[in-house]
């Protein structure tokens, strides 16, 4: 009678390391007490999911404020789905984002001391564990085919069971060591499973770093742990990969919670610890008034390219993150008067236990109040950068007169509580190409919103006033003290009190008057501090821009 270690040598007989090799060579690592392993473990698949910058950005959160490691591994091994080069593309847009691996893959080559860090180089060591199994009577050759597997289906279907391979449905489970061998020196194809002693009606229970304690259905399933392609499937991979690479922390999407029985079996099997689970709630979108996940499919906020194509600054698109991640985050925003995502005290165990709904307001009040924070070089570096990526007709506009567009940028940026007109680096053009004469003569052209009240010749009269008597390089109460005089001398009232007390002795209000020039100079009843912008546009702009309404009017 043949053996299991004969059955292991004939399905592995290149096979000479041992699982004691793989725990040398990839040793505990002497970290402080404390400090959490964390990884981030995409497939190479396409984009970078926003749900996945979620998820990677609490991974390196939780291992940057416990002086631990994040690393990046590419789970690799669905080579149906594998799109070429899409891993190194998830490597840099993390990257932009700030969240930069301390080791892992790299389009580079490998960096760290616990890889190769991409799945299918990492065969060698599934290999030598999954050997090990055999050998132990907790893995097995299956020779099912798939339509051996569709009769089972349909038998279970028929008996109204739970569909899967377990029991007296794992049909090769209970072959002997000689049949097995038989049929693979025969040629049989084969897969490997992983033999459960698990017991459908009893309860596995792990405690989620998130959720607390959590009880499933304990897994009696003998799922597959390597392909036929030589590839070991995700439930078994990351088992060993957290193991080698002394993961304490697996961050990953709560759609993975039903599977942890799964893993928690392959680890007492093999007698290891586990490391803590945090499955993460999913970002979630209303949609006819039902809540669902964010889709790749139908939602373009679903991939963080959009954002960067928008124009918003990474920095608070991670900030917005983090206040879903922990509903405290706003209010210690406000408390100190800070968006510095390394400061904020960030738990796990804060975490919403519900989906949030992406919110694209809050966003963007995040991001506004961030850039009126930033300062005016690095603003105009993040502009000028995003432009030469996605719209370079702006970029050369910029640098035809890089020190006029940091004016403009520079707007009220000093005071105290700095405009908040701009959400993302693509909301800057539409509202400032005014300051562009050729944009100007098209916005004039499509008229300008000026009151019907105001007949064409008290506004042209009024206007071509201000041409000749407002003033230039004074301060702001000295133009606006010759802008009320202008407004004087054709029937406004000098304050707005006085035109609040008596309107029908006045034509209009000094308000009014300062419309009227607002219009004229920017084609718009709103824009920025308007003495400010006469201030860039210059005494010829502004005068030349004055005097033409008329042709504007015609």
């Amino acid at each position: 009678m043949a053996t299991n270690e004969e059955l292991a040598n004939l399905l592995f007989p290149d096979v000479t390391e041992t699982i004691d090799d793989l725990e040398v060579k990839y040793p505990p690592r002497g970290l402080k007490e404390g400090a959490q392993v964390t990884r981030f473990a995409p497939s190479p698949t396409g984009f970078l999911h926003t749900g996945s910058l979620f998820t990677s950005l609490i991974s390196y959160t939780v291992a940057k404020s416990t002086g631990g490691v994040y690393f990046f591994r590419l789970e690799d091994t669905d080579t149906k789905r594998t799109i070429e080069g899409s891993g190194d593309l998830l490597i840099s847009q993390l990257r932009e984002f700030g969240i930069c691996s301390d080791e892992g893959y790299t389009p580079d080559g490998d960096v760290g001391a616990y890889g190769p860090y991409k799945q299918s180089d990492r065969r060698a060591i599934y290999r030598t564990v999954i050997k090990e199994l055999i050998r132990r009577g907790r893995a097995y050759p299956d020779f099912c085919t798939p339509e051996d597997l569709d009769k089972i289906r349909k038998a279970q279907e028929a008996n109204k069971v739970l569909p899967g391979y377990y029991g007296v449905y794992a049909r090769d489970r209970n072959l002997s060591v000689d049949e097995r061998i038989e049929k693979i020196k025969a040629g049989t194809p084969w897969v490997i499973r992983f033999k459960s002693m698990g017991d459908h009606d009893k309860k596995t229970k792990f405690t989620d770093a998130i959720r607390g304690e959590i009880e499933l259905q304990d897994n009696d399933s003998d799922v597959v742990i390597l392909k036929s392609d030589g590839l070991p499937t995700y439930h078994f991979a990351h088992v060993c990969d957290d193991h080698f690479m002394r993961t304490t922390l697996i961050t990953r999407g709560e759609e993975w919670i039903p599977s942890t029985p799964i893993h928690l079996d392959m680890f007492r099997a093999l007698g290891w610890k586990a490391p803590k689970y945090a499955h993460i709630p999913s970002i979630m979108k209303l949609d006819h008034g039902n809540k669902r996940k964010l889709s790749k499919r139908k939602d373009a906020e679903a991939a963080v390219s959009y954002f960067l194509e928008q124009g918003y600054a990474p920095e608070a698109l991670n900030v917005y993150l983090m206040s879903i991640a922990n509903s405290n985050f706003e209010e210690w925003t406000i408390a100190h008067k800070s968006f510095d995502l390394k400061a904020f005290p960030f738990s796990l165990k804060k975490m919403s236990l519900d989906g949030a709904l992406f919110d694209l307001g809050k966003l963007n009040y995040f991001a506004k109040e961030m850039m009126a924070l930033q300062p005016l070089e690095e603003e105009f570096a993040a502009v000028l950068a995003w432009a030469k990526k996605f719209d370079v007709p702006l970029a050369e506009r910029i640098e035809s007169n890089e020190a006029y567009f940091k004016k403009i940028l520079n707007i009220e940026k000093g005071r105290k509580n700095p405009r908040k007109d701009y959400a993302k680096y693509s909301d800057i053009y539409p509202l400032i190409r005014f300051f562009y004469d050729d944009e100007y003569e098209k916005i004039a052209a499509n008229g300008l919103p000026f009151q019907e009240k105001f007949s064409k010749e008290l506004i042209v009269e009024t206007l071509n006033d201000a041409a000749s008597s407002m003033p230039f390089g004074v301060e702001e109460n000295e133009w606006f003290n010759a802008i009320k005089e202008v407004g004087g001398r054709h029937g406004f009232a000098i304050s707005n009190k006085d035109y609040k007390a008596n309107p029908e002795a006045y034509v209009g209000s000094l308000s009014d008057v300062a419309e009227l020039v607002r219009i004229a100079l920017v084609g718009s009843t709103q824009s920025p501090n308007l003495h400010e912008i006469i201030e860039i546009l210059g005494k010829d702009t502004c005068v030349a821009r004055l005097q033409s309404v008329e042709k504007h009017l015609a």
